[in-house]
C-alpha cells in the first residue's frame, strides 16, 4: 500500500489559515471605517469618505509595488521563509493599526500591512500549484481562495462585534496574535519544487522569460478581467457597511456587519467552491471552461447588483446575496488558469504581475473613487459604476475562453481538442 504524502494537505491547510487571516485584517478596516472617520475627521468634512478610502489605497500601493520583487525572490529562494517574513510583518503592522494615535500613523501601518502581504501573495498559490497535479488544481485553488469570502465575512462580523463592545482599535489587536503564531509554523515546512528535466540543472527565469508572459493571450485577458473584478469587489466591499447604514438607512451598524458578513461567508464560500469544482468538471469538454465559468458568474452578478440598489429591504439583501455569489464564482477558476498557462520558473512572478496590475488599476482606485462619487452624488451612483466593472470583467473572460485551452496545452505539453 502506497503511503500518502502528508505535505500537500498540511501545506494547503496552513495556507488556507493564512489567507483567512489576510482577509480578516483587510475587512476589519472596512467594518470599522465609520468609527475611524468619526475619530479622525470632523463631521462636516466634505472629503472625509474619500480620505478614509485612501487607507485601502495605501495598503494596496505597497502590496502591489512590492509583489513583483517578492515574486522574483520566490522564484529563487525558499518560499516558506519569504511567507513567514511577510506574515510576521503584516501581523505586527495590524497591531500597530490599533495603536494609531493619528490618521497618518494609521496610514503608515496599513502600508506595512500591504508590504507583509506582498511577500505572502505571490508565493502561496505557486506552492500549491507545485504540490498538486493539474487535474486537481481547480478545486485546490478554490479551497485556498475560498478564504477570501470567509475571511472577509469574519472581518466584517468580528470587527463589528468587537468594535461595538471594546472600540474600533480592539479588533486589530486581537487579529495580530494568530498571525505571529502561524508565521512561526511556516518555518517548519520545506520548499518543494518540480525537479528539472533529467540531465539538466534548474534554470532561473531570465528577463525574456518574464516578457514572454505578455505574449500569452489568455494571461493578458485574465489579468484584465481580474482587474475589472477587483475594482468591483474593492469598491463594494469597502463601502458596503456605509452604504447600507447611511444611504439605505439601516440603523444598526453592528447588525449590518453581521448580515453582510454572513452573506459574504455563505455566498462567497459556496460560489468559490462551486466555481472550482465546475471548472474541473467541464475542462475536459471545454478547454476554455475556467474562463466560461468566470464569465458566466460576472455577467449574472451585473443585473443582481443593479437590482440590489433599487429593491426595498429585505429583498435588497436577497439581491446582495446573489450578486456576491456570482462574483465569487471566478476566484478559483481564474487563478487556476494563471498557474496552468505559466511555466514553474516564472509562476511566482506571473502571480505577482497579476497582483500588481489588478490592484493598481482595480481596488487601489475604487475605494477613493467611489468615496469621491459619494461625496459629490451618492453611494448608489458609485455602486452603479461597480456594476459596470462586473459587466466588463465578464466580457473579457468570455473573449479569453477561445485561447485558454491552447495556452494551457502549450505548458502542459498536451494536445487540446478543438
Amino acid at each position: 500500500m502506497v503511503k500518502r504524502d502528508p505535505l500537500p494537505r498540511r501545506a494547503l491547510a496552513l495556507l488556507i489559515g493564512l489567507n483567512l487571516l489576510c482577509y480578516i485584517d483587510r475587512y476589519i478596516l472596512a467594518a470599522v471605517e465609520p468609527e475611524i472617520r468619526a475619530t479622525f475627521f470632523a463631521a462636516n468634512d466634505p472629503d472625509a469618505m474619500a480620505k478614509t478610502g485612501f487607507l485601502a489605497t495605501a495598503f494596496l500601493l505597497s502590496y502591489m509595488i512590492l509583489s513583483p520583487l517578492f515574486g522574483w525572490l520566490s522564484d529563487r529562494y525558499s518560499r516558506w521563509v519569504i511567507i513567514a517574513f511577510g506574515v510576521a510583518v503584516w501581523s505586527l503592522a495590524t497591531l500597530g493599526s490599533g495603536w494609531a494615535a493619528t490618521f497618518g500613523f494609521l496610514l503608515l501601518a496599513r502600508i506595512f500591512v500591504g508590504a507583509g502581504e506582498a511577500a505572502y501573495g505571490p508565493a502561496s498559490p505557486t506552492i500549491l500549484a507545485d504540490l498538486f497535479p493539474i487535474e486537481k488544481r481547480g478545486i485546490v485553488m478554490a479551497w485556498f481562495f475560498a478564504a477570501i469570502p470567509v475571511g472577509s465575512a469574519i472581518g466584517y462580523m468580528f470587527g463589528g462585534v468587537v468594535a461595538g463592545s471594546h472600540g474600533w482599535r480592539a479588533p486589530f489587536h486581537y487579529a495580530a496574535i494568530p498571525g505571529l503564531i502561524l508565521a512561526g509554523l511556516c518555518l517548519l515546512f520545506k520548499d518543494r519544487r518540480p525537479p528539472p528535466a533529467p540531465g539538466t540543472k534548474r534554470k532561473h527565469a531570465s528577463f525574456s522569460d518574464y516578457l514572454a508572459l505578455l505574449r500569452i493571450p489568455s494571461f493578458v485577458l485574465n489579468v484584465a478581467a481580474q482587474t475589472a473584478m477587483t475594482f468591483a469587489i474593492g469598491g463594494i466591499s469597502f463601502w458596503a457597511p456605509a452604504y447600507f447604514h447611511g444611504t439605505r438607512g439601516q440603523p444598526d451598524l453592528a447588525h449590518i456587519n453581521l448580515i453582510f458578513g454572513g452573506i459574504t461567508a455563505v455566498a462567497g464560500l459556496t460560489a468559490t467552491l462551486l466555481g472550482g469544482w465546475l471548472g474541473d468538471r467541464l475542462v475536459g469538454r471545454f478547454p476554455g471552461a475556467y474562463f466560461l465559468v468566470s464569465s458566466g458568474g460576472m455577467l449574472l452578478a451585473f443585473p443582481c447588483t443593479v437590482a440590489m440598489l433599487f429593491a426595498p429591504f429585505p429583498m435588497a439583501w436577497v439581491f446582495c446575496f446573489f450578486a456576491i455569489f456570482f462574483v465569487f464564482m471566478n476566484i478559483g477558476p481564474s487563478n487556476t488558469a494563471i498557474a496552468n498557462v505559466t511555466s514553474p520558473a516564472v509562476r511566482s512572478t506571473a502571480f505577482a504581475v497579476n497582483i500588481f496590475v489588478i490592484h493598481a488599476l482595480g481596488d487601489a482606485i475604487s475605494p477613493p473613487l467611489i468615496g469621491a462619487i459619494a461625496d459629490r452624488w451618492s453611494l448608489t451612483a458609485g455602486f452603479f459604476v461597480v456594476s459596470l466593472a462586473m459587466l466588463l470583467g465578464g466580457l473579457l473572460w468570455l473573449a479569453g475562453a477561445k485561447v485558454l485551452g491552447r495556452d494551457t496545452a502549450r505548458i502542459a505539453g498536451a494536445s487540446v481538442p478543438a
